[in-house]
């Protein structure tokens, strides 16, 4: 249930400990012959551990935020503050490591590599961080089982469904157990069934401490997270709090609207669902 939907613009500019990042005031300009403010004064805070979505029409700012939050890009004034590093102070190639290392994203189109397994692809990530071969190849193999993937380790992302190379892209993104997790409309090229198995993995990593940022235009999917924050025109309309999201501790069951997250009941879902799009294919 909705509560708190005034103009409040999040939870203070605090850096310390508690915030996975804090944007104060933020203005992005880009001169595109007129100017076009894609973001005008943005002050937001992400609690450390918070599962955050980002709601607004096309063109209200969403990209170029979850682009800034994701050490992608610079704003044109302010303070974007990531982990606690100011992203506006570090340099192309401090921004560049701060992202690989403490930022996971999870993307639309999976963005895999398509001559990688499912293992190769979720242990890239450590492999730019000088990780050795064994140490991020267990790694890779412990976040696939987490994710329900622990049979499919050695294929290809064409050998898989679109569920299973969301959930590739997942592990992928907390390969290298990242300060906070963006997902761009993770659920836009799934069926409505797979995108509830993606979307109670999301659950069930928050709820193992995971900061989760997702970026929707789907009500449905924003309603899984703790807070919505609306954007129009490049500003926060409102923020949106949402209650009974999460599992009742020790009950495997959701309270209000939101998701079941019970790791078994939720793998047990996922394993029938994949042998009947397994029968489908061989069909």
């Amino acid at each position: 249930m909705p509560t708190g939907t005034g103009t409040d613009t999040g939870t203070g500019t605090e850096t310390g400990e508690g915030t996975a990042v804090t944007l104060e005031n933020v203005r992005k300009i880009y001169q595109l012959g007129e100017p076009v403010h894609a973001l005008d004064g943005v002050s937001l805070s992400i609690p450390r551990g918070s599962y955050t979505a980002i709601m607004g029409p096309s063109g209200s700012g969403k990209s170029t935020l979850m682009n800034l939050v994701g050490c992608l890009d610079t704003p044109t004034e302010g303070t974007v503050i990531v982990d606690g590093k100011d992203v506006t102070a570090l340099s192309e190639r401090e921004r560049t490591r701060l992202r690989g290392t403490q930022v996971g994203f999870v993307f639309q189109t999976f963005n895999l590599m398509p001559r990688l397994t499912a293992l190769e692809n979720v242990a890239l990530p450590q492999t730019f961080q000088g990780v050795g071969r064994d140490e991020r190849r267990e790694r890779a193999r412990d976040l696939l089982a987490r994710v329900g993937l622990a049979d499919r380790e050695d294929h290809l992302p064409s050998e898989l469904s679109g569920g299973q190379r969301q959930r590739v892209a997942l592990a992928r993104a907390l390969v290298n157990d990242p300060a906070l997790v963006l997902a761009d409309e993770p659920s836009g090229n799934l069926d409505t069934d797979t995108e509830a198995d993606v979307l109670d993995l999301f659950a069930e990593f928050h709820d193992a401490g995971t900061t989760m940022v997702v970026v929707t235009h789907e009500r449905h999917v924003a309603e899984r997270a703790e807070r919505i924050v609306h954007l129009l025109d490049g500003r926060i309309e409102r923020i949106e709090e949402l209650e009974g999201v999460g599992v009742e501790a020790g009950s495997g069951t959701a309270s209000g609207s939101g998701p079941t997250t019970d790791p078994e009941r939720s793998r047990e879902s996922r394993d029938g669902r994949e042998n009947r799009e397994d029968s489908a294919d061989r069909s």
